[in-house]
């Protein structure tokens, strides 16, 4: 369905992204906005250490699990209707986060705006995916990896300036609050602006298919989490290895429902896409790469060199501004030679990495904001110039009807990701920090680095190997 489709007469399409992607970057900066409060919370409510772990690990946990199926509902209920749901729920849960009066009642709340995440986030591209022609397309998920990629830098930068400011003498709860008017907004102004695009009422939901799909997670995403914090005790481990079987549950379950014409969680074509499966495998990779650095190079900004939380956020800067020069750049080019403009990024995100790794292993005297600046400029340059052709390449193969599904399968595998590579890489800082009896700041970043340099790597090698199989189909 396209903007000039029955259903859709008198939208703007590129408004109605706007808020969208205003809904998904109130999920994206929440993720990060969190770590630099942490402190605060913790001094505030009296909180356990495994408390404070869980404010960051219930939202996650509910986000993931929730991600595939509510992408389903949405291709069933209507994807406005998801969307706005989610916007309300989600923005509920920021009240009662921000106004929480003890540690049970902040965790609970997080794990209900994961729920609130998980119902919009899969709606939003699968929206724009309905809702744009193949001509626009490119531009509409470049404008959407400015914003992805914006939410995971913005929320240390928000947070430490909210923190900063006590406004109203309310220390940590306005990271929370500020959601509020945002939601509201998008809410008013999305029932009117964002179409109402067509849904499968008659589409059957796999209840069964749910259960293990989030179990799966659950087994994946918890052990993950707490694992590297907890020495790997025999239970996460355990967890990790239930996961196969329940994964291979999952995939025959879909396979036996395929086979009887009903309908699947996970449609069965789809994970015989090859050029799918590839895509959401970078996918996964590229975001288990950003969020793990971001958050070691937050301490190493803070701790090591001791920025104050807004000054930490200033010295990420210039990677948004090259986030939005490459996104601005691959826009122009549309569908046009994307793995090509993929392998052009993803190269120059592994050179600006390994630029990254050398400045902070051999920081600059005296150091400041702007230390690295030209590092994190390159890698927000390559990051812009692959999002809107990674995003494309993987959604192209998922037909009409399937997008809520495709959507929401790749950005759960895109936050399962992400908490993989966020427990990596800080095992691979902390290991190095406290490994020789010293905090060695610059040698536990170096260290830490080598996961991003090893992921980018592999990206080359599934676009490389894509060349070769589609040379010789």
């Amino acid at each position: 369905m396209t903007p000039t489709s029955p259903g859709i007469v008198g939208y703007n399409p590129w408004l109605a992204t706007v808020l969208l992607l205003l809904g998904n970057f109130m999920n994206l900066i929440d993720v990060s906005i969190v770590n630099v409060a942490l402190p605060s919370i913790q001094r505030n409510l009296n909180a356990t250490a495994a408390q404070i772990e869980w404010v960051s690990a219930a939202y996650v946990l509910a986000f993931a699990a929730g991600l595939l199926p509510f992408g389903r509902f949405g291709d069933k209920f209507g994807r406005k209707r998801l969307f706005l749901w989610g916007v309300a729920l989600f923005t509920l849960a920021s009240a009662l986060c921000g106004f929480a009066l003890s540690m049970p009642m902040l965790i609970w709340s997080r794990a209900l705006q994961g729920i609130g995440g998980a119902m919009m986030v899969p709606q939003v591209m699968a929206i724009m995916h309905v809702m744009f022609p193949p001509e626009q397309k490119a531009r509409a998920f470049a404008l959407a990896g400015v914003v992805a990629s914006l939410g995971a830098v913005t929320g240390p930068l928000l947070g430490g300036a909210l923190i900063i400011g006590d406004i109203g003498g309310l220390d940590w709860r306005p990271i929370f609050l500020v959601n509020l008017p945002v939601g509201i907004f998008v809410i008013a102004a999305g029932l009117r602006w964002i179409p109402a695009l067509s849904s499968d009422p008659r589409m059957r939901i796999d209840w069964i298919g749910i259960a293990i799909f989030s179990l799966a997670v659950i087994m994946v995403v918890l052990p993950v989490i707490e694992g590297a914090l907890l020495g790997w005790p025999w239970w996460c481990v355990a967890m990790l290895a239930a996961s196969v079987p329940l994964g291979a549950l999952f995939v025959w379950r879909q396979v036996s429902l395929a086979r009887r014409g009903r309908g699947q969680l996970l449609p069965v074509a789809l994970m015989r896409n090859g050029g799918y499966l590839s895509g959401v495998a970078m996918v996964m990779l590229h975001f288990s790469a950003i969020p793990g650095m971001f958050l070691v190079l937050a301490i190493y900004l803070q701790t090591g060199f001791g920025l104050d939380p807004l000054h930490s956020g200033m010295a990420t800067a210039p990677f948004p501004l090259g986030i939005m020069l490459g996104s601005y750049v691959t826009g122009r080019f549309g569908t046009k030679a994307m793995s090509r403009r993929m392998a052009v990024g993803v190269a120059i995100m592994l050179g600006g990495m390994a630029y990254l790794r050398h400045l902070t292993g051999h920081p600059p005297q005296p150091f400041g904001v702007m230390s690295l600046a030209a590092p994190l400029a390159i890698c927000g340059l390559g990051m812009g110039l692959t999002i809107s052709p990674l995003f494309q390449t993987v959604l192209q193969s998922v037909p009409g009807r399937d997008a809520g599904a495709g959507s929401g399968a790749m950005q759960a595998f895109q936050q399962v990701g992400a908490a993989i590579g966020i427990a990596v890489v800080s095992s691979l800082f902390f290991v190095r920090l406290h490994g020789q009896g010293g905090e060695d700041y610059t040698g536990a970043m170096s260290h830490a680095l080598l996961y991003q340099l090893g992921a980018f790597t592999a990206i080359l090698a599934i676009l490389a190997l894509r060349g070769i199989l589609r040379g010789r189909a």
